[in-house]
């Protein structure tokens, strides 16, 4: 009986999955899951092929369409994964091998030599001061040189030097330099096993090899450049600095024109697909020059222009109204070189059907996103299908699936997208991943450790402030020194420093570290948006031993260089009033206890459509309880509406076994007919109050999130006679037709579509 036991005992264990997931990329994407993974009570394995996390976004100098310092969003997401207790973070690395099944994975790793110690290195950077050697440095693609001792970026993730042995001479500099011995010469490749029970990749994309496309003459004309490269010459990491100069010479372009769909929609080269940035990326390009040099001439050569997401219509308005970026709508047929001043001609074919020569001081090109070779080596190591580009293969209705069980993906890989979608659809991968092994939640995780909070309440104020650059954003407008000096006067400070990048890892250290050497009891930090980074900030002065409610913030960057970016003096002025006020503020702050509240382990999801019914039933997934609320008597919403998609595939079906799925659930409780009438609580602990047809009888629903899903309408024009004549229907109407009435759809003879009724104007100023 005893043996018996055991065996049942041994059995559960073998049976129960694994509570840790391995993310394979570190781009934004990859982040994002990790960190929604990790706080949703599951260990991480964060695997990157590079020496650090950050992909390609940590070479963009802004985002579109708000033309935020891209490096800004992503360091609080950098520093955040970085220190997460339950991340492990395996960079320099390849998925060699993955063996078993969704819950009980094994993952051969092979990690390539960095012939530094990851755990030795503190990233002083003496090491690459000391070396003789300069190499090409990729990240600046190829327009700088680094050492052959280097670190990626600044702000990279692990802080941690890499040698490049292909450049290194064997000096061993850096090793003499070196205080903390951390350089091995002697590193070799090694293997390593660990075990998931999901994973997600997030390998990202490479851009297309321009040279693939001659008539341009990229690689062979230095003043015709990648459009990646022209975001390093903006960028205030950049090779230049932030200074827009043009590789030939040195000197500023005046005219600068941007050709789009370069590697994208072009059959020749085997992408005939959109790779859905280029638009977007060409206007922000556009518009970021000519905010660095007034003078600069942008024009842009297109196709189509796809401004489809939010903000995306008024951004490209706004370059052509505010900013004077010329669009053509045409094909470049070649681009040539003049040969004394190195100008370059570009032919093309206007919209009268001529053809017009014109000089450009600079030609960019919108190069489009292609799957890297190695992750589509990785894919087929894995058993994972690709599409005919090279992209994972996934189904219409299951986005984040792989041909895999148990393996999803988000991102690029997935298939061209920006950032904010990238961001959504690992949140969404994390979903799928954590569904089926939600058992594990928490068997693998620890709780992290704060050190013992410090005592100041009867303590003096003694305020360190923190001034920010932020690159160019902030210190090409505030004159940050003058900013650092005037906090440094004012009562109560004794500390003040001025930084490139505050936001980053090693400047959190030096937070740390002016805590201890100054005894500072408050901080305040000069920089950009409080809503992205104050919780960054208060964990790291946790960190520092001081209660986090002392911080303080003063956004310089929005309400100073943005708003006043043309009047300098002002901006600085602003500035140093706007520090006044944190100082002020910051001598009155006292340390805040905070209090543990139940939370109520219930969701609720307001609306009934596709989005809903998916998110109640993944929240049910996750073993809780969740309310469906719909205003209709029925579920389905707009989808009611849909009959198949461009794949040919039956949405009606799809729309059945999802209603069925959700109603037979017995997480789920569906409520149609229902009105939110009332609302009220916090996080965690919300109250709602529903009215339900047909007898209108109230009832309160107690929950902890609230899922908003209430989707849209489409819109009934009022113009070209629609109401008036039963021939003008709008696009579901017909769509209804043809599946209801395809013979007298059949029988027309012509049919006319009208785009954006409803959509770019005044009213509703964006594309739908």
């Amino acid at each position: 009986m005893e043996m018996e036991a055991a065996i049942k005992m041994n059995k559960k264990k073998e049976d129960k999955p694994v509570g840790a997931v391995m993310v394979v990329g570190g781009g934004i994407g990859g982040m994002q899951a990790s960190l929604d993974l990790a706080e949703s009570g599951f260990y991480v394995y964060l695997v990157d092929n590079a020496p650090t996390i950050g992909g390609v976004m940590a070479q963009l100098d802004k985002t579109f369409p708000t033309n935020d310092c891209s490096m800004c969003i992503m360091s609080p997401k950098l520093v955040e994964t970085g220190r997460h207790i339950n991340v492990r973070i395996i960079s320099n690395a390849e998925v060699e091998d993955v063996a078993g099944e969704p819950g009980h994975f094994s993952v051969t790793l092979s990690k390539k030599p960095r012939y530094i110690r990851l755990d030795k290195c503190t990233g002083c950077g003496e090491c690459a001061k000391h070396c003789p050697v300069s190499a090409i440095d990729a990240y600046n693609e190829r327009l700088s040189k680094r050492a052959a001792i280097y670190i990626k970026y600044p702000q990279a993730i692990p802080k941690v030097y890499l040698i490049d042995r292909e450049q290194c001479i064997g000096c061993g500099l850096c090793e003499r330099v070196c205080l903390a011995k951390a350089v091995n010469y002697l590193d070799r490749q090694e293997s390593e096993k660990i075990e998931v029970g999901s994973i997600i990749l997030s390998p990202g994309y490479e851009v297309f090899d321009a040279r693939l496309r001659q008539e341009y003459g990229y690689g062979i004309y230095p003043n015709v450049v990648s459009s990646i490269e022209f975001e390093r010459i903006l960028s205030a990491t950049g090779p230049h600095r932030s200074h827009l100069l043009r590789p030939s010479d040195g000197t500023i372009p005046e005219r600068i024109a941007f050709i789009q769909c370069v590697g994208s929609r072009d059959s020749n080269c085997g992408n005939d697909y959109c790779s859905s940035i280029c638009c977007m990326y060409a206007t922000k390009e556009a518009i970021i020059a000519k905010e660095h040099v007034h003078f600069v001439k942008p024009t842009i050569f297109y196709m189509d222009v796809r401004a489809y997401g939010k903000g995306f219509d008024a951004y490209y308005e706004r370059a052509k109204s505010e900013y004077g970026v010329r669009f053509i709508k045409c094909m470049v047929s070649k681009v040539r070189e003049q040969f004394k001043t190195k100008n370059l001609l570009i032919t093309y074919i206007n919209e009268e059907g001529k053809f017009v020569d014109e000089e450009f001081e600079l030609v960019v090109l919108s190069v489009g996103m292609v799957p890297a070779k190695s992750t589509m080596e990785m894919a087929k190591r894995m058993g994972v299908e690709l599409d005919s580009y090279g992209f994972c293969r996934t189904k219409p209705f299951e986005p984040t699936s792989t041909s895999k069980p148990g393996v999803y993906v988000c991102g690029a890989f997935q298939g061209p997208k920006d950032i904010p979608e990238t961001v959504t659809q690992a949140s969404g991968a994390v979903v799928d991943a954590t569904g089926k092994i939600a058992s594990a939640r928490g068997t693998l995780t620890t709780k992290r450790e704060y050190p013992e909070e410090l005592d100041v309440t009867t303590e003096e104020p003694r305020i360190g402030v923190f001034v920010c650059h932020c690159g160019i954003n902030i210190g090409g407008v505030v004159n940050v020194p003058s900013v650092k000096e005037y906090a440094r006067a004012l009562p109560n400070v004794v500390f003040a420093d001025e930084n490139l990048y505050t936001c980053s890892t090693d400047t959190q250290e030096k937070i740390k570290n002016a805590i201890k050497e100054h005894n500072l009891n408050r901080v305040i930090v000069a920089s950009c948006s409080p809503r992205t980074h104050e919780p960054m900030f208060r964990e790291t002065i946790r960190d520092g031993g001081l209660n986090k409610y002392l911080f303080e913030m003063a956004n310089i960057r929005d309400q100073c260089s943005w708003v006043h970016m043309r009047q300098k003096e002002e901006a600085t002025f602003k500035a140093k009033d706007l520090v006044r006020m944190a100082v002020a503020n910051a001598r009155l702050n006292r340390p805040l206890g905070e209090l543990a509240v139940s939370v109520i382990q219930k969701g609720l999801v307001i609306g009934g459509g596709v989005a809903g019914m998916t998110a109640a039933l993944k929240v049910a997934e996750q073993g809780y309880e969740v309310f469906l609320l719909e205003k209709e008597p029925q579920l389905g919403g707009n989808l009611r509406n849909l009959h198949t998609t461009l794949e040919g595939q039956d949405v009606q079906a799809f729309l059945k076994d999802l209603v069925n799925r959700v109603t037979n659930h017995p997480h789920i409780h569906v409520m149609t007919n229902a009105l939110v009438v009332d609302f009220s609580g916090s996080k965690g602990n919300f109250s709602t109050g529903v009215m339900v047809a047909p007898t209108m009888y109230y009832r309160k629903i107690e929950h902890g999130i609230l899922i908003l899903a209430t989707g849209a309408e489409e819109w009934k024009p009022t113009e070209y006679l629609y109401g008036q004549d039963p021939r003008i229907l709008t696009q579901l109407e017909l769509e209804s037709r043809m599946a209801k009435q395809p013979d007298e759809v059949a029988r027309a003879n012509r049919i006319v579509m009208i785009q954006c009724v409803g959509s770019r104007n005044e009213e509703r100023p964006y594309c739908s």
